[in-house]
């Protein structure tokens, strides 16, 4: 079969480069102050809001944060799955979100290839494992003829460290992490410009880990494939990226380049995401003193957040007052001390005061459990004896200290209430009554 898509890259919808940012880089993808959200009205849930990064051409960007923060939404976005409320994501300058013509969706599909974190999800089980990683090929016609497909597929399935031999098996004969090399030889064998990888080695094997990073990184500098990583595991982010975004909740908190954002973690999230990275020498992660993030610290009810550049290439979001603190920071060069590690007679301590904690809290909670199962079955506290007591205060009264007596503490709260509410109405009455009979008189 004739190769006809390379015989067209001529008149290719994509100009050669992309626009060129302040700092001379080339942009490949642009996202653009975007907002993704799912279901409508009352249930609608927004899943990203208002994330604004560029990615350059040649570079690896990772986006981490923990589970369910957004990172995947926004990968799935830039393949075109997840549609956007608002915003826009742009390639070499080219808006390719929203609605775009049939010609160009190809040419996203054709440029723009994701690596799926579910590889059983993500593949055919109904196909080889030879026409899944040659599907791609099949519709965009990248190659000469079969014997030129054939050692391109073989070629692939041999870099990342399965044999020719498994092209023939289906995906249900393989185990997670010989999937997940499966998706990623389909998406390599594309030979894409960008590659959306979301936590492609989440599903491997410790020992096969460094092997295949050390493959992405090679297909990066033979290819010069552009990566947006997705990824939750720090110290494997640290080892690929080039530029890291820290995302919470939808929102991007601070984007920096590897090292800068480990020696300078401004932001509190990004804090306490490199204190839980664990450290090697079991005595020294015993001893440390993991941050946890509050968001309530942050205060924008009158001063609003923004997303700046501090300077050094270093984003970071929030209100005025923060932003001064953060270049403050930035700007002494002393790096920032993410993990603090405690003497073990600190670590005594703690603990100590920890038990002693745990122990206050225990008998607090076998108090009122006590309390719980002493209280009687019907002591229910019911709207009706409320109700009882505020037509007849009197009644009520008489009744509340009845159940007090022996112990109904709910139904004599609610005979109180319903009577002290009571009482208050006809005071109120009686003394409209009163000033009406007064003026009455004169």
């Amino acid at each position: 079969m004739a190769n006809t898509e390379t015989k067209k890259k001529g008149r290719s919808l994509f100009p050669e480069h992309g626009p060129i940012a302040e700092n001379g880089r080339e942009i490949l993808l642009s996202i653009k102050d975007i907002d993704i959200t799912f279901g409508k009205g009352d249930n609608a849930v927004r899943a990203v809001t208002d994330a604004s990064f560029d990615i350059y051409k040649g570079e690896t960007f990772s986006l981490v944060g923990e589970s369910g923060s957004g990172k995947t939404t926004i990968g799935r976005a830039v393949i075109r799955v997840n549609p956007l409320a608002a915003g826009e994501i742009q390639y070499k300058g080219v808006r390719i979100s929203g609605k775009i013509p049939h010609a160009l969706d190809r040419e996203v599909i054709r440029n723009v290839q994701m690596v799926f974190q579910d590889p059983a999800a993500s593949l055919n089980e109904r196909a080889t494992v030879d026409y899944i990683i040659s599907e791609g090929l099949y519709n965009f016609g990248l190659f000469e003829n079969e014997a030129d497909r054939v050692q391109k597929v073989e070629n692939m399935i041999h870099q990342v460290g399965l044999l020719p031999e498994h092209l023939t098996r289906y995906p249900h004969e393989f185990s997670g992490g010989q999937r997940q090399r499966i998706g990623i030889a389909r998406a390599m064998v594309m030979e894409p410009e960008l590659v959306v990888a979301d936590e492609p080695i989440s599903a491997l094997d410790v020992s096969i880990r460094a092997q295949v990073l050390n493959l992405m990184k090679q297909f990066q500098r033979e290819k010069d494939v552009t990566y947006l990583f997705i990824a939750h595991d720090l110290s494997v982010v640290r080892f690929i990226s080039d530029r890291i975004g820290v995302i919470y909740k939808g929102r991007i908190v601070e984007v920096a380049e590897a090292e800068e954002l480990f020696d300078f973690p401004l932001h509190p999230y990004t804090h306490s995401l490199i204190s839980a990275i664990p450290i090697p020498d079991p005595q020294l992660e015993k001893n440390k003193v993991q941050y946890v993030y509050d968001p309530s610290i942050h205060d924008y009810s009158v001063d609003k957040p923004e997303f700046v550049n501090i300077g050094h290439d270093h984003w970071v979001y929030g209100n005025k007052a923060e932003i001064e603190k953060y270049k403050e920071l930035r700007e002494k060069g002393e790096p920032v001390k993410a993990v603090t590690i405690i003497s073990p007679d600190e670590v005594e301590k703690a603990a100590a005061a920890r038990k002693a904690n745990d122990a206050l809290q225990s008998k607090k909670m076998e108090k009122e459990l006590e309390e719980f199962l002493a209280a009687p079955t019907r002591d229910t506290g019911s709207f009706w004896y409320a109700l009882i007591s505020f037509f007849l205060p009197l009644l009520g009264l008489i009744g509340g200290a009845v159940f007090k007596h022996f112990h109904f503490k709910r139904n004599a709260r609610s005979c109180f209430k319903g009577a002290v509410i009571g009482l208050i109405v006809i005071a109120v009455l009686l003394v409209v009554f009163l000033l009406l009979l007064l003026l009455a008189v004169i």
